[in-house]
């Protein structure tokens, strides 16, 4: 029963779909259900796969905003939380870690943050009307995967504060991580190659947040989320383009 409440508080805690009550809740069994986040990441990449699917008998662009809706809808907005808060904190920290910390946890959204929240659903939806329009609508599958895989690797870095960061280093896992790259990567070789560069953007963003903030909080993680997942949106793009203008 343990693998199971650990699978469902990983989606509770990821998404907004309905789910049979844990009744065994503690902190620790919530930081142990880590090692599920890249499973729920495909359960919401197969819901985005399926509007896009669904919205392009009518229009790329209807699909696109379909799937961004969805996102929005499935997520509850958690990770763009993140985003902003982090958005905010840099243009107001002046690199004072006293102040990120603080302009962080306050609950209030900035001016960079909501400019962060725009540029972010902004680059989403075109990218995803993008891949619609090229019937590559099944990449999906895997994008929100590969961002909860990121977590693995952020969850290692220093926690800023005590908080959410700090609890899911609790129970970092030796080989969750790598079970779950040979699946992803596997599907990425099937579906989408290029999707095979998602860790290097995953360590990427682990080194950014070592050199500028020095550790990580649960803001970052939602924000390594999203940004990782238009990352990946627009390397399909890219890649999809180039391989258009080489044929």
């Amino acid at each position: 029963m343990s693998a199971a409440s650990e699978f469902v508080l990983a989606v509770q805690f990821l998404t907004r779909l309905p789910t049979p009550q844990v009744r065994d809740f503690s902190e620790a069994l919530l930081a142990r259900s880590s090692r599920w986040f890249p499973l729920v990441g495909l359960i919401i990449g197969a819901l985005l796969a399926g509007l896009a699917w669904a919205g392009l008998s009518l229009d790329p662009w209807l699909a696109a905003l379909a799937v961004l809706l969805g996102w929005m809808g499935i997520t509850g907005g958690l990770h763009l939380d993140g985003l902003a808060d982090l958005a905010d904190a840099l243009g107001a920290a002046h690199r004072s870690p006293e102040r990120l910390l603080a302009v962080m946890k306050d609950p209030h959204l900035g001016s960079f943050g909501v400019l962060a929240l725009i540029a972010q659903c902004a680059t989403k939806l075109v990218l995803a009307m993008l891949l619609a329009r090229a019937g590559a609508w099944p990449i999906l599958l895997l994008v929100p995967a590969w961002a909860r895989w990121g977590v693995y690797a952020w969850q290692t870095l220093p926690p800023l504060a005590p908080g959410m960061a700090e609890r899911f280093a609790w129970a970092h896992s030796r080989y969750a991580p790598w079970l779950w790259w040979l699946v992803l990567s596997a599907l990425s070789a099937w579906l989408a190659p290029w999707l095979l560069a998602a860790p290097l953007l995953v360590w990427a963003y682990r080194w950014w947040l070592r050199w500028r903030l020095g550790g990580v909080s649960g803001d970052c993680l939602g924000a390594g989320i999203e940004l990782t997942e238009s990352a990946l949106l627009a390397l399909a793009a890219v890649a999809m383009a180039v391989t258009v203008l080489a044929v």
